[in-house]
């Protein structure tokens, strides 16, 4: 399931409806931990953010923290070290701005760690899909990745996305 918010409530509640115990969540854009305390304590988390105020903070938790951008090809690279599929995917890249931004992000991580469920907080995209009509027949994906794409839906001319699915791994 892929799910789409904007308020920090909501959001909050979507995760913890979502979060079992042991599971293995993925939280990009975690800032200072605030939602990720929520639910520490009963899965295994790797959080990840570049703001440089998350780093004292995250350390308060007993989670995996990684500071950088989720953008970079190398931070990818460390958090596929540790973990190579979520049950929980969690994107909250600064609430409301750059949905262009927020949806490649989910596209990448999602196509690599084939989470179960899927959660985004960005005003853009959910006014953009509380806006849209589609005139195609309905594409929907039960897991929170776009399942009709499965690993193929990032163009190889893309070099620096070769780690982000198995078929573009060099052999």
């Amino acid at each position: 399931m892929i799910k789409l918010s904007y308020n920090i409530e909501n959001y909050r509640k979507d995760i913890l409806d979502l979060v079992k115990s042991g599971d293995t969540v993925i939280e990009l854009g975690c800032h200072v931990g605030g939602t990720t305390k929520l639910f520490a304590s009963k899965c295994n988390v790797v959080a990840v953010d570049n703001s440089p105020e998350a780093i004292d903070e995250m350390a308060k938790l007993d989670v995996k923290f990684i500071p950088g951008d989720v953008r970079l090809h190398e931070v990818i690279g460390e958090v596929y070290k540790i973990v190579q599929k979520c049950d929980v995917l969690a994107i909250d890249l600064g609430g409301g701005y750059h949905p262009d931004t927020a949806f490649k992000v989910f596209y990448i991580w999602s196509s690599t760690f084939k989470p179960t469920h899927c959660l985004i907080r960005n005003r853009g995209i959910l006014e953009f899909f509380n806006s849209a009509e589609s005139a195609e027949k309905q594409y929907i994906s039960n897991e929170g990745y776009l399942e009709s794409y499965h690993d193929s839906g990032i163009p190889p001319q893309i070099k620096e996305f070769e780690l982000w699915t198995p078929s573009l791994k060099k052999k």
